[in-house]
């Protein structure tokens, strides 16, 4: 039998969780939607005589509609009214995911694995509900979602614990039996906050991102340790499979 093809990195390696349910974020986790959003704060800013910055993006990740927008007020002294700016945004961003984003490596594996194993899973997005649906629903999992759960849905964004509570809620279990997938640090302190097992994936926008308190860190959604969170066996050379 030939070696192990990875080593785990879990950051709490003697716990091993009981799971029942998953919640997953779906901008930079599922769909590449990070690089649109750049463009969006760029074109934006650049009207204004700015630039969007990485700095920025970490302080508006996560946070809903205009909270976000006021992070771009705060952060270069604008003049705008956050809700405008919100508007405008919106129009951009509507044009740019018109095709559709690109899915994310091994988005499509992990979700044939979670309903081959019929493991409840929703989504727990900042995203605008209108959005999270022209995304979402032209996918072929779409009515398999347990919940969807969006922008438009709570009143505090990630950091805050509220989506990832009411993610729990829907699921019918306590928040320590949900695993929580998650690519910024927003989201996963949203998730830790909430009491859930959180597995952090960072993408090229967010791996510098602090990912403090996660269960562990996977570099892709094709990673074995998910799999391994998840309960299943995980070695040789069906690791990957």
């Amino acid at each position: 039998m030939s070696s192990p093809v990875f080593t785990p990195q879990p950051h709490n390696p003697g716990r091993q969780p009981s799971l029942q349910g998953v919640a997953l974020d779906m901008d930079g986790l599922l769909f590449e939607t990070e690089s649109l959003y750049w463009q969006v704060g760029q074109r934006v800013l650049q009207r204004r005589g700015h630039q969007f910055c990485s700095q920025l993006q970490q302080r508006m990740m996560g946070r809903v509609g205009v909270a976000a927008m006021q992070q771009m007020v705060d952060f270069h002294a604008l003049g705008d009214d956050p809700q405008q700016l919100l508007v405008e945004s919106e129009q951009i961003y509507h044009e740019l995911i018109a095709d559709g984003p690109e899915p994310m490596p091994g988005m499509e594996e992990l979700i044939e694995l979670l309903q081959r194993l019929a493991i409840p899973f929703g989504i727990a997005t900042s995203s605008r509900r209108k959005f999270a649906l022209q995304i979402l629903q032209p996918q072929s999992w779409f009515d398999s979602l347990a919940f969807l759960l969006t922008g438009d849905d709570v009143t505090h964004g990630k950091p805050h614990p509220e989506i990832y509570n009411r993610a729990a809620e829907r699921l019918g279990i306590a928040p320590s039996q949900m695993l929580v997938l998650e690519d910024s640090g927003n989201g996963s302190a949203a998730a830790v906050a909430a009491g859930a097992v959180v597995i952090a994936v960072p993408n090229a926008c967010t791996n510098e991102h602090s990912f403090e308190s996660v269960f562990a860190i996977a570099h892709s959604l094709r990673d074995p340790i998910i799999r391994q969170t998840l309960g299943i066996e995980v070695s040789g050379a069906g690791a990957n499979s």
